[in-house]
C-alpha cells in the first residue's frame, strides 16, 4: 500500500495508525487475484458461525500457500541469475564477496548469484593502441612526449604507436589502476633509452626498424616486472625528424653529408681504378727487373764459360787464336760500313761486287761505293750474329793487352 493511498492512516472508527490486519489482507486478495484464485464465500451448510470459522481456515491457507509459491519464485529467479555467458574471445574473472577465484572460458557458465558471487568479462583478444608522441594524427603532437635526446646530443622529434593485447586478465584487473597510463608510460620510458643511446643519423636513418625492437623488448620486459597481464604486439615508429625549429640547418647538414659521400665515393672510384694498374705495371717491372737479372746473369755466365774454353786453346795454338780473334773483331767493325776493301796479292780472280746488296745498306740516295784500294784481298768471311762478335771484338782487344804487357 502506497503512502499516498486514502486509506493510510485511516480506520473505521475515525483517524489513527492504519489497521496492520487489514493490510495483510488486502495483500493477500491482491495476490490471489492475480493467480487466479477467488475467495470462496459460505457454502450454505451449518450456520454462520460455522461458515465463518470453515471460510477463516480457507483464506489461512489460501494466503500461506501464496506467500510459499511467490518464494519459491524468487528462489528460482534468484538462482537463474547466476548464469552468465562468456563471448568468444573474451573470458570471465569470478569473485566472491569481492576475492578472485577462478577465470572461466568462453561459453555458458553459472557462478552463486548476486551479492554472493560477481563476473567480470574481459576482451582478451582486442587489439588495444597507445599512441606516444601524438594523439590520433601525426601532427596533433605532444612535445613532452616527442622530443627525445640522442647519444650525440642532438634533440629529435619521434611519433610511435604501441599495440597490445591481454595476457592475463586477473592481472590486468587487480594489479594496475590504469593499463592505458600503465603502457604509456613504460614505452616512453624505453624509447627513451633506445633513443639515448643510439645516434640521431642512425635513429632517423637506416636504425629505425632496429630502434622499434630494441624499444619493444625493453618495453615487454618492463610490464613483464610490474605484472600488468599485458602483451605488447607491435611498435610502429610513425615519424621520426629533427625538430621544426632546426629543420633548414638539417636539411643543409644533409645535403653536405650527401655531397661528402658523393665525393667520396667518385675518390674510391678513381682509387679502384688507379691502383690495380698501378699494381700492375709495378708487378710488370718487377717481372721484367728479374728477367733482366737472370738474362744478365746468364750471359755472364755464358761468356766466362765461354772465355775459359778460348784460354784452353789459346794455350794449345796461341797464334792462330789470337789471328782468328783478330779476324773476327774486323769482320765486326767492317761489317757495319757501305765500303768493300780488297786486297789481292798477285791473284787474277775475277772480283765480284755485290752492288745491290751495297744500295739496299746506302741511304736513300745511293751513292757508289768507294774503294779505297786497288788491291784484293781474301773473300771475307760469312756474317756471324753481332752479339758474338762484340764479345769476340772486347777478347780480342784484352788479349792483344795482356801480351803487350
Amino acid at each position: 500500500m502506497g503512502l499516498n493511498d486514502p486509506q493510510w492512516g485511516r480506520k473505521k472508527g475515525g483517524s489513527g495508525p492504519p489497521d496492520l490486519d487489514e493490510m495483510l489482507r488486502n495483500v493477500n486478495k491482491k495476490l490471489n487475484d492475480l493467480f487466479g484464485r477467488k475467495r470462496r464465500g459460505n457454502n450454505g451448510s451449518g450456520d454462520g458461525s460455522g461458515g465463518d470459522d470453515g471460510a477463516g481456515g480457507r483464506k489461512h491457507f489460501s494466503g500461506g500457500l501464496s506467500i510459499g509459491l511467490i518464494l519459491g519464485l524468487l528462489l528460482l529467479l534468484w538462482i537463474a541469475s547466476g548464469f552468465y555467458i562468456v563471448n568468444e574471445g573474451n573470458r570471465g574473472v569470478v569473485l566472491r564477496f569481492g576475492q578472485y577465484i577462478e577465470t572461466t572460458q568462453a561459453g555458458l557458465r553459472w557462478h552463486l548469484p548476486y551479492p554472493a558471487e560477481t563476473v567480470e568479462t574481459v576482451n582478451v583478444s582486442q587489439v588495444r593502441t597507445v599512441e606516444i608522441g601524438y594523439r590520433k594524427n601525426v601532427t596533433s603532437k605532444v612535445l613532452k612526449e616527442s622530443l627525445m635526446l640522442t647519444d650525440d646530443e642532438n634533440i629529435i622529434d619521434i611519433q610511435f604507436a604501441v599495440q597490445y593485447i591481454l595476457k592475463n586478465p586477473e592481472e590486468y584487473l587487480f594489479n594496475n589502476r590504469d593499463p592505458e597510463e600503465a603502457v604509456l608510460q613504460a614505452a616512453e620510458s624505453s624509447i627513451r633509452e633506445v633513443i639515448g643511446k643510439s645516434k640521431m643519423d642512425y635513429v632517423l636513418y637506416e636504425g629505425r626498424e632496429d630502434v622499434a625492437a630494441k624499444a619493444h623488448v625493453l618495453m615487454q620486459d618492463l610490464l613483464d616486472n610490474y605484472k600488468i597481464g599485458i602483451a605488447i604486439s607491435k611498435v610502429t615508429m610513425q615519424n621520426a625528424q629533427p625538430p621544426e625549429q632546426v629543420q633548414a640547418a638539417f636539411d643543409d647538414a644533409v645535403k653536405a653529408g650527401q655531397d661528402m659521400e658523393r665525393q667520396r665515393n667518385e675518390g674510391q672510384a678513381y682509387a679502384n681504378d688507379v691502383i690495380p694498374r698501378a699494381t700492375g705495371n709495378a708487378a710488370r717491372l718487377m717481372e721484367e727487373a728479374e728477367g733482366y737479372k737472370q738474362r744478365v746473369i746468364e750471359n755472364s755466365s755464358g761468356d766466362a764459360s765461354r772465355f775459359k774454353q778460348i784460354l784452353v786453346e789459346y794455350s794449345k795454338a796461341p797464334r792462330v787464336t789470337r789471328d782468328r780473334l783478330y779476324l773476327d773483331m774486323m769482320q765486326e767493325v767492317l761489317s757495319g760500313t757501305n765500303k768493300i776493301v780488297v786486297d789481292q796479292k798477285n791473284s787474277n780472280n775475277l772480283l765480284y761486287l755485290p752492288l745491290d746488296k751495297l744500295i739496299e745498306k746506302s741511304s736513300p740516295a745511293p751513292t757508289p761505293a768507294t774503294v779505297t784500294s786497288p788491291q784484293v784481298v781474301a773473300p771475307v768471311e760469312p756474317m756471324v750474329n753481332n752479339a758474338t762478335r762484340t764479345q769476340r771484338t772486347r777478347e780480342a782487344f784484352r788479349i792483344r793487352e795482356r801480351e803487350s804487357r
